[in-house]
């Protein structure tokens, strides 16, 4: 699959929406990291606004099918709403309900347990989570989840994404990242890397390359929107 006409749509639709949604970014709402969950600001009747995320994921797989995986993702106070496919198994969608915990000042902590429902090639529900622990300018972020197959019990199966950042500077940040997936499939059980990442105003542009010393690299081109 040639995904440079997928991602180019990506890229140039994401650019436009960053572009049309600026003034109203400014006044409705603080933009989220997609990692961080960021608080939004306060709307005029007191109340908070909803602050929304979508992020595309090209995968480039060596001797297996290349892919975008997209998701979406939207915030309000402590509630917790998202939309993902091709992320448990291709051709697969999943819709989740959580909800949002912070605490830590210095040493902070982003939590979010939340319930989900696949449907697809794979079918079942998952519990799973998303958190993000910060100090200084280092940066852990993990989600995972247990699919639970409701056609085939052996089919279920844990899968978890994992990355450790250092941030030098606001716009820039590098580090390690590890994985367990079943979209795809792999000579590795875990699967670990690097990543490099900039942000330009509302977005985020990242680039991971996993198993490098095996000689057959996956790589994954990662464009995120907060708004």
């Amino acid at each position: 699959m040639n995904l440079k006409r997928p991602l180019g749509v990506l890229i140039t639709a994401l650019t436009l929406q960053a572009e049309a949604a600026g003034g109203q970014i400014i006044s409705n709402a603080l933009a989220n990291d997609p990692a961080t969950n960021t608080p939004s600001v306060l709307e005029p009747g007191g109340e908070r606004a909803w602050s929304f995320s979508v992020s595309a994921s090209g995968y480039l797989v060596p001797n297996g099918r290349d892919y975008v995986q997209p998701t979406f993702s939207a915030d309000r106070d402590a509630l917790h709403l998202e939309a993902r496919y091709n992320y448990e198994a291709l051709d697969t969608g999943s819709v989740w309900v959580g909800f949002n915990f912070s605490c830590g000042d210095k040493l902070s902590l982003d939590f979010t347990p939340m319930l989900g429902g696949v449907l697809g090639d794979v079918t079942g529900i998952a519990p799973g989570y998303e958190f993000t622990l910060g100090y200084w300018k280092l940066e852990l972020y993990s989600e995972g989840e247990y699919v639970c197959d409701t056609h085939d019990s052996s089919g279920s199966f844990f899968y978890t994404w994992s990355e450790l950042s250092l941030a030098p500077v606001d716009w820039f940040r590098f580090g390690l990242v590890a994985q367990r997936t079943k979209a795809y499939q792999t000579d590795l059980d875990i699967q670990r890397g690097f990543l490099v990442g900039f942000t330009y105003r509302k977005m985020n542009f990242t680039t991971y390359v996993f198993d490098a010393d095996q000689g057959k690299s996956t790589v994954v081109l990662a464009m995120a929107l907060s708004f």
